[in-house]
């Protein structure tokens, strides 16, 4: 069986994949509506990835996930109360959480690129963070 690092490391290594492929931010004005569904998924995808990554902290910890409608918010919440993320970090988080909700509810064509802007610009400085953080429960 696969230890806590490998299956974080496997977590890592798909979000790096995500990075490589998610355009700078100054790009976005020029993309076509297909093109910004593309980055709306890498960002999904990116938030997906941490997600992973804390739940599977928290299990290795013993303390069960959140459940029910709001366990998102919850899932982060419990993060900081646990001390695996900053609340500065959580906050942050909470920016890619809500356009997580929206991407999912949504239509591409609701996708606006200066919507998009901010969270391309922080989503690697935010990463970085994160990662920091998180290395020492693993």
């Amino acid at each position: 069986m696969a230890s806590l690092c490998d299956k974080i490391n496997v977590d890592i290594d798909n979000i790096d994949r995500v990075f490589a492929e998610l355009p700078a931010h100054n790009v976005l004005p020029k993309l076509s509506m297909l093109e910004l569904a593309g980055v709306a998924t890498l960002l999904h995808n990116f938030y997906n990835g941490v997600e992973n990554i804390l739940k599977r902290i928290l299990l290795e910890k013993g303390i069960s996930i959140p459940q029910g409608n709001t366990w998102h918010k919850e899932l982060l919440n419990l993060s900081e109360h646990e001390k695996i993320i900053s609340p500065q970090v959580k906050n942050q988080l909470g920016e890619f959480l809500a356009f997580r909700h929206f991407f999912s509810h949504a239509y591409a064509l609701d996708l606006y690129a200066e919507r998009m802007e901010p969270l391309v610009k922080s989503a690697f400085e935010l990463y970085n963070k994160f990662k920091i953080e998180i290395s020492n429960h693993f």
